[in-house]
């Protein structure tokens, strides 16, 4: 009944058939005579954005040469049309996008049954996806900003707390007006260890002591390795000491940590250069189904060793593009499932030397700090390290000034591999002005600068 219903009102109420018809599909209806119809009426309108007349679609019928028994069925069906004068626009929407929420889960269904049965040439990890993906059917009719008509809606935007996933450092809180918003890309850039990985475990450490649900992706250490810095990080236990740390003391201190978070930390290992975007996602709709698990946030250790699945493996690109697609492809994940993602790249070989590093210094790619919304380096020297510190510059930053605190120190325990905040005595030490990088340049002001006159220096 309520198949001819919307056929009804597709082919005589012209705000209904826009509002509902791009989200109608030709298989939602069994009946093959019904679908017929669908289909012409929806390609009438694809071509002429207009909605045909009884007699337009009876020659487009006519002209597509079917079986005359077919041609006359659709006939007697499309003579049948017609609705009331004033239709209640909002009940047909209604039942309308019911109906085709009960037509999408019926067919992903069969579609399933199917794949089990072995008749299809999908495997059965495309059952999540299939199902995620007719239980997300509705009809959604926002088009746009209207600058001047929702400006009451923009001002209450402004003045709305955005839900950020905040650090446990507060210079970090600072540069970032509280914290990490959702569906965003925010990138640590680092020499080989100076403490990527580090920042991250001691981050997502933080984000469970709070109570939010983490999901950390590693591809360069293994699952275990992983655990084992979370676990000295929240257990307050030196990393050298967890192997001696008794069964019962560790249980304890386990048990202690469950009940006072609410939070979860799932931890998957993927080998180097095997998984990206697409394998992210499948895995979050596993976790959804199996665990009833949705991240809050997702760390990527990381973004160089991930692939892309825009790219197909091995082909003949340059790093360039293969590094923009897969941060592309990783912002794209954090916006579908609203989350924010952090992961980390390298810096290049002068970037390693460099005491002040910038974007240029990002290794492989310059189209990964183009797509990153938040990107800042991490810098460590001989000196920094004797007063376990560890200095961060700010690289990019789209929620607040970037010249703001934009180099400032951390603590840093490695022993426990955590993260803290120093005194503000130490941040006075640092400048907001440029650092010296290890160049002949830099050598030579460093020698010069030794003399009291300056003014007679030459560069």
């Amino acid at each position: 009944m309520i198949e001819k219903t919307i056929l009804n009102h597709l082919l005589n109420t012209e705000v209904y058939t826009r509002k509902v018809l791009p989200f109608i599909k030709p298989e939602y209806y069994q009946d093959r005579i019904q679908r017929l119809v669908f289909e012409h009426i929806e390609d009438y309108i694809t071509r002429f954005n207009n909605v045909p007349t009884k007699e337009a679609l009876l020659i487009e019928l006519d002209n597509d040469r079917m079986g005359e028994e077919q041609f006359m069925l659709c006939s007697e069906l499309i003579s049948d049309l017609s609705v009331d004068e004033k239709p209640d626009i909002d009940w047909l929407i209604e039942k309308t996008e019911k109906w085709c929420q009960d037509k999408s889960v019926y067919n992903a269904i069969m579609e399933s049954i199917s794949i089990i049965d072995g008749r299809s040439t999908k495997t059965t990890n495309a059952l999540p996806e299939i199902l995620a993906e007719a239980l997300s059917v509705s009809f959604d009719s926002y088009i746009g900003h209207d600058f001047l008509d929702d400006a009451e809606k923009r001002f209450e935007f402004y003045n709305r707390v955005e839900d950020k996933i905040e650090f446990d450092l507060d210079m970090m809180n600072k540069i970032t007006k509280g914290g990490l918003p959702k569906k965003t890309l925010n990138v640590i850039l680092a020499g080989t260890g100076v403490g990527k990985s580090l920042a991250m475990c001691h981050f997502a450490a933080a984000n469970l002591n709070v109570g939010k649900n983490v999901l950390y992706i590693t591809m360069e250490m293994a699952e275990e390795k992983i655990a084992e810095r979370i676990d000295s990080n929240l257990l307050n236990v030196s990393i050298k000491e967890l192997p001696d740390l008794p069964k019962q003391l560790y249980d304890q201190k386990i048990d202690k940590l469950r009940a006072k978070t609410p939070g979860k930390l799932i931890i998957k290992e993927y080998p180097t250069a095997s998984a990206g975007a697409g394998h992210f996602r499948h895995l979050l709709n596993e976790l959804k189904l199996k665990r009833n698990f949705v991240p809050d946030i997702i760390y990527v250790d990381y973004l160089n060793i991930c692939i892309s699945t825009r790219l197909k493996y091995g082909a003949n690109v340059n790093s360039y593009t293969l590094i923009k697609a897969i941060a592309e492809e990783l912002r794209g994940l954090a916006v579908e499932k609203n989350v924010p993602i952090v992961s980390a790249t390298q810096t290049t070989r002068s970037g390693f030397t460099n005491s002040d590093p910038g974007l240029e210094d990002t290794s492989e790619s310059f189209g990964l700090p183009a797509t990153a919304d938040f990107m800042f380096a991490l810098v460590t020297t001989e000196e920094m390290e004797a007063l376990d510190q560890i200095m961060v510059k700010q690289l990019k930053n789209r929620y607040n000034d970037p010249t703001l605190h934009k180099r400032f120190v951390i603590g840093v325990d490695r022993s426990k591999m955590r993260l803290y905040d120093v005194e503000q005595s130490a941040q006075e030490d640092v400048l907001d002005g440029p650092v010296m990088d290890n160049t002949s340049f830099g050598e030579r002001w460093e020698e010069e600068s030794k003399f009291k006159d300056t003014s007679t220096l030459r560069f």
